[in-house]
């Protein structure tokens, strides 16, 4: 079947929703589907120009509910993307974040065909959305079909469905994550934590900084700090003096990631609110043990006392003892990760890809 995919977040931009739709692109093709992938232009992605990649408008950074995110605009972005919809002829739009403005909300708007809407956030609508829920609701009218990424995002969408609501996790490439080498400048024999992400308030760097600092008194311990973005500097800022030789801040990683997950001995996710846990997968698919804030988003896909352990998200005391504990429990933390790897591999993109496609078959899309 033809599927086009059309997203605001996609590379070269870091986030959960792009590497979603890279993954489930590379597996539908890979069963021999055809993909094409709608997104935003962005200054440096010229070089990503492809049969499989249409780029319409010009992307950018905003901030939206306290996160950067991306948003497409340009003179004639609608005219663009519906020249590039007639064109491909596609047997189903699949539209990620559909209530988000532009190109999805464009993207509903303009579609003939059959329409699949993936939703990954968490949270009650802004004021905006409430105060144009009318028109918000003749763009959900138009799903033929509607997924969740967890049962916390199901919990988000607050629109009335006609369709039924469908909650399929997002993959992870398994057997990228699982091939990862240690890095040998981490091999010193200190306890390595690792954080993934973009830093931001809502994904808790500032409190695993706090925490870090209780557990380097007591443990000969390193934190690696992987991701970037504008609010970097600040976070820099928080580590004490005293510390800066053990907080690694390596900035965003690219195809060499597994490798620092593989670095790692234990992961930190100590996000306030999450929608989903790839950064969860990713740790797991890699054989480490995951502390993870106790939070919905995370609860599905970590069990407490299975592939890691829930903490309080906003107690850094309770995340050093936790970390402390595990380095201290090898037994424990290996357990935690042999059965990661369980769950990793059940969530395998190659499952999850079949998931998707039939809910694309239940609405009639053959192929």
């Amino acid at each position: 079947m033809r599927i086009g995919v059309v997203t605001e977040e996609y590379h070269p931009s870091h986030g959960a929703v792009g590497a979603h739709v890279q993954g489930f692109a590379r597996e539908a093709r890979r069963l021999g589907h055809v993909v094409r992938i709608v997104s935003g232009g962005e200054p440096g992605a010229a070089d990503d120009r492809s049969d499989d990649l249409v780029r319409v408008g010009s992307s950018r950074a905003v901030l939206r509910g306290g996160r950067v995110a991306r948003a497409t605009g340009g003179r004639g972005l609608g005219a663009a993307l519906r020249d590039v919809l007639a064109r491909e002829r596609f047997d189903v739009v699949h539209v990620h974040s559909p209530l988000t403005p532009v190109l999805p909300l464009l993207a509903l708007h303009h579609a003939s065909g059959a329409v699949v809407g993936s939703f990954h956030e968490t949270g009650k609508p802004g004021l905006l959305a409430r105060l144009a829920r009318a028109t918000l609701q003749r763009h959900v009218d138009r799903l033929d079909a509607v997924i969740a990424v967890s049962r916390a995002a199901a919990a988000g969408v607050s629109a009335d469905l006609q369709s039924e609501l469908r909650v399929i996790p997002g993959g992870v490439d398994f057997e990228r994550f699982s091939r990862g080498r240690r890095l040998r400048r981490f091999a010193d024999g200190k306890l390595n934590v690792l954080w993934v992400g973009r830093p931001e308030p809502r994904n808790g760097l500032d409190k695993l900084i706090v925490a870090f600092a209780r557990v380097r008194r007591q443990l000969d311990a390193r934190l690696v700090v992987v991701g970037g973005g504008p609010r970097l500097p600040a976070y820099r800022a928080r580590v004490p003096r005293e510390l800066e030789d053990d907080v690694v801040f390596a900035g965003e990683i690219g195809d060499d990631l597994p490798d620092w997950y593989a670095s790692a001995d234990v992961v930190c996710a100590p996000a306030q609110g999450p929608s989903s846990g790839a950064t969860l997968l990713e740790a797991m698919a890699a054989g480490k043990p995951v502390l993870a804030s106790d939070v919905a988003g995370y609860r599905d896909v970590i069990q407490h006392g299975r592939e890691g352990e829930l903490v309080a998200p906003d107690d850094p005391a309770a995340w050093a003892r936790a970390i402390l504990r595990l380095s201290r429990e090898p037994q424990r933390a290996a357990a935690y990760a042999e059965r990661g790897l369980h769950t990793a591999q059940r969530l395998a993109w190659p499952g999850v890809a079949r998931e998707i496609l039939g809910v694309y078959r239940s609405i009639g899309v053959c192929g």
